[in-house]
Protein backbone atom coordinates (compact mmCIF):
# COMPACT_ATOMS: atom_id res chain seq x y z
CA UNK A 1 0.00 0.00 0.00
CA UNK A 2 1.63 3.13 -1.40
CA UNK A 3 1.87 6.12 1.04
CA UNK A 4 -0.27 9.62 0.57
CA UNK A 5 2.33 12.56 0.58
CA UNK A 6 2.54 14.48 3.69
CA UNK A 7 0.57 17.64 3.43
CA UNK A 8 2.18 20.25 5.14
CA UNK A 9 -0.08 21.27 8.37
CA UNK A 10 -0.75 25.29 8.98
CA UNK A 11 2.27 25.09 11.63
CA UNK A 12 4.43 24.04 9.55
CA UNK A 13 3.53 26.91 6.44
CA UNK A 14 3.69 29.31 9.16
CA UNK A 15 7.50 29.58 8.77
CA UNK A 16 7.38 29.05 4.89
CA UNK A 17 5.24 32.04 4.66
CA UNK A 18 7.17 33.98 7.16
CA UNK A 19 10.82 33.52 5.33
CA UNK A 20 8.98 34.01 2.25
CA UNK A 21 7.66 37.59 3.54
CA UNK A 22 11.45 38.51 5.03
CA UNK A 23 13.06 37.41 1.66
CA UNK A 24 10.90 40.47 -0.26
CA UNK A 25 11.30 42.92 2.33
CA UNK A 26 15.36 41.87 2.38
CA UNK A 27 15.09 42.12 -1.72
CA UNK A 28 12.83 45.14 -1.59
CA UNK A 29 14.66 46.86 0.43
CA UNK A 30 17.86 46.25 -1.84
CA UNK A 31 15.88 47.10 -5.42
CA UNK A 32 14.66 49.88 -3.94
CA UNK A 33 18.32 51.08 -3.71
CA UNK A 34 18.93 50.56 -7.46
CA UNK A 35 15.64 52.75 -8.37
CA UNK A 36 16.36 55.69 -6.13
CA UNK A 37 20.33 55.67 -5.36
CA UNK A 38 21.22 58.66 -3.50
CA UNK A 39 17.41 59.99 -3.25
CA UNK A 40 17.69 60.87 0.63
CA UNK A 41 19.47 63.44 2.58
CA UNK A 42 21.30 62.06 5.17
CA UNK A 43 20.06 62.42 8.81
CA UNK A 44 23.07 63.70 12.09
CA UNK A 45 20.21 63.65 14.62
CA UNK A 46 22.23 66.65 16.56
CA UNK A 47 25.61 64.62 15.97
CA UNK A 48 28.78 66.21 14.69
CA UNK A 49 28.77 63.83 11.42
CA UNK A 50 26.82 60.94 9.72
CA UNK A 51 29.38 58.74 10.61
CA UNK A 52 29.52 59.73 14.39
CA UNK A 53 25.80 59.11 14.24
CA UNK A 54 26.06 55.73 12.96
CA UNK A 55 28.80 54.57 15.25
CA UNK A 56 27.19 55.40 18.56
CA UNK A 57 24.07 54.33 17.24
CA UNK A 58 25.38 51.59 16.41
CA UNK A 59 27.10 50.45 19.41
CA UNK A 60 23.75 51.47 21.26
CA UNK A 61 22.31 48.67 18.74
CA UNK A 62 24.76 46.34 19.69
CA UNK A 63 24.30 46.43 23.12
CA UNK A 64 20.49 46.20 23.00
CA UNK A 65 21.39 43.11 21.09
CA UNK A 66 23.32 41.30 23.47
CA UNK A 67 21.11 42.70 26.17
CA UNK A 68 18.30 40.21 23.94
CA UNK A 69 20.28 37.55 24.16
CA UNK A 70 20.93 37.30 27.67
CA UNK A 71 16.67 37.92 28.07
CA UNK A 72 15.96 35.51 25.74
CA UNK A 73 17.93 32.84 27.53
CA UNK A 74 17.04 33.85 30.71
CA UNK A 75 13.34 33.51 29.82
CA UNK A 76 13.84 30.12 28.29
CA UNK A 77 15.60 29.20 31.04
CA UNK A 78 19.54 28.40 29.45
CA UNK A 79 20.85 30.54 32.05
CA UNK A 80 19.70 28.63 35.11
CA UNK A 81 16.35 29.16 37.36
CA UNK A 82 13.03 30.31 36.38
CA UNK A 83 13.24 34.63 35.16
CA UNK A 84 11.47 37.34 37.10
CA UNK A 85 8.45 38.36 35.50
CA UNK A 86 9.69 41.65 34.23
CA UNK A 87 12.26 39.72 32.09
CA UNK A 88 9.71 39.07 29.07
CA UNK A 89 8.01 42.73 29.08
CA UNK A 90 11.82 43.89 29.37
CA UNK A 91 13.33 41.72 26.60
CA UNK A 92 10.07 43.29 24.61
CA UNK A 93 11.05 46.69 24.85
CA UNK A 94 14.53 46.29 24.49
CA UNK A 95 13.91 44.62 21.20
CA UNK A 96 11.27 47.69 19.82
CA UNK A 97 14.22 50.10 21.24
CA UNK A 98 16.46 48.69 19.12
CA UNK A 99 14.33 48.32 16.02
CA UNK A 100 13.66 51.90 16.60
CA UNK A 101 17.66 53.07 17.28
CA UNK A 102 18.09 51.26 13.85
CA UNK A 103 16.19 53.26 11.78
CA UNK A 104 17.78 56.54 11.50
CA UNK A 105 20.65 54.06 10.72
CA UNK A 106 19.28 51.92 8.00
CA UNK A 107 17.84 55.73 6.35
CA UNK A 108 21.18 56.87 5.85
CA UNK A 109 22.53 53.56 4.79
CA UNK A 110 19.99 52.29 2.43
CA UNK A 111 18.06 55.66 1.20
CA UNK A 112 21.32 58.34 1.05
CA UNK A 113 23.92 55.86 0.64
CA UNK A 114 22.63 53.02 -1.09
CA UNK A 115 23.89 49.48 -1.23
CA UNK A 116 27.62 49.01 -2.30
CA UNK A 117 30.15 46.58 -3.31
CA UNK A 118 33.25 48.68 -3.33
CA UNK A 119 34.75 45.72 -1.23
CA UNK A 120 33.86 42.91 0.37
CA UNK A 121 33.18 44.02 4.20
CA UNK A 122 30.88 46.69 2.40
CA UNK A 123 29.13 44.39 0.57
CA UNK A 124 28.38 42.20 3.12
CA UNK A 125 27.33 44.98 5.61
CA UNK A 126 24.79 46.14 2.95
CA UNK A 127 23.63 42.52 2.40
CA UNK A 128 23.09 42.47 6.10
CA UNK A 129 21.71 45.26 6.63
CA UNK A 130 18.84 44.73 4.34
CA UNK A 131 18.46 41.24 5.64
CA UNK A 132 17.97 42.80 9.01
CA UNK A 133 14.79 43.91 8.04
CA UNK A 134 13.68 40.78 6.89
CA UNK A 135 14.24 38.60 9.52
CA UNK A 136 12.63 41.17 11.76
CA UNK A 137 9.32 40.19 9.79
CA UNK A 138 10.35 36.42 10.17
CA UNK A 139 10.74 37.13 14.15
CA UNK A 140 7.26 38.91 14.37
CA UNK A 141 5.52 35.95 12.65
CA UNK A 142 7.50 34.21 14.85
CA UNK A 143 6.66 35.57 17.92
CA UNK A 144 2.75 35.93 17.46
CA UNK A 145 2.06 32.59 16.13
CA UNK A 146 0.61 30.69 18.65
CA UNK A 147 0.58 27.08 16.46
CA UNK A 148 3.96 27.53 14.44
CA UNK A 149 6.43 24.82 15.35
CA UNK A 150 8.69 25.00 18.68
CA UNK A 151 12.00 25.06 17.02
CA UNK A 152 10.83 28.61 14.76
CA UNK A 153 10.81 31.29 17.65
CA UNK A 154 14.72 29.87 19.07
CA UNK A 155 15.36 30.53 15.17
CA UNK A 156 14.13 33.72 13.89
CA UNK A 157 15.44 35.38 16.99
CA UNK A 158 18.68 33.77 16.69
CA UNK A 159 18.85 34.66 12.49
CA UNK A 160 17.92 38.53 13.67
CA UNK A 161 20.59 38.62 16.86
CA UNK A 162 23.10 37.25 14.18
CA UNK A 163 22.18 39.80 11.53
CA UNK A 164 22.03 42.72 13.78
CA UNK A 165 25.15 41.81 14.66
CA UNK A 166 27.33 41.18 11.68
CA UNK A 167 25.84 44.71 10.57
CA UNK A 168 27.44 46.15 13.79
CA UNK A 169 30.54 44.19 13.44
CA UNK A 170 31.17 45.26 9.73
CA UNK A 171 30.29 49.04 10.83
CA UNK A 172 31.01 50.88 13.90
CA UNK A 173 33.70 48.02 15.50
CA UNK A 174 35.28 47.93 12.03
CA UNK A 175 35.36 51.34 11.60
CA UNK A 176 36.33 51.97 15.60
CA UNK A 177 39.23 49.13 15.49
CA UNK A 178 40.46 50.89 12.12
CA UNK A 179 40.41 55.06 12.89
CA UNK A 180 38.95 55.06 16.22
CA UNK A 181 35.61 55.73 18.01
CA UNK A 182 34.84 59.51 16.21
Amino acid sequence: MAHAPAVPTRASRIPLVAFALGAAVAVLLGVNDRRHPGSAEPVHLGFDSILQMKTYLAFGIGALVLLQVVGALWMYGRLGGSAPSWVGPTHRLLGVATVILSLPVAYDCLLAFGVQSSEPRVLVHSLAGCAVYGALVVKVFAVRSRTSPGWFLPLAGGLLFTLFLVVVLTSAVWWSVEFGVP
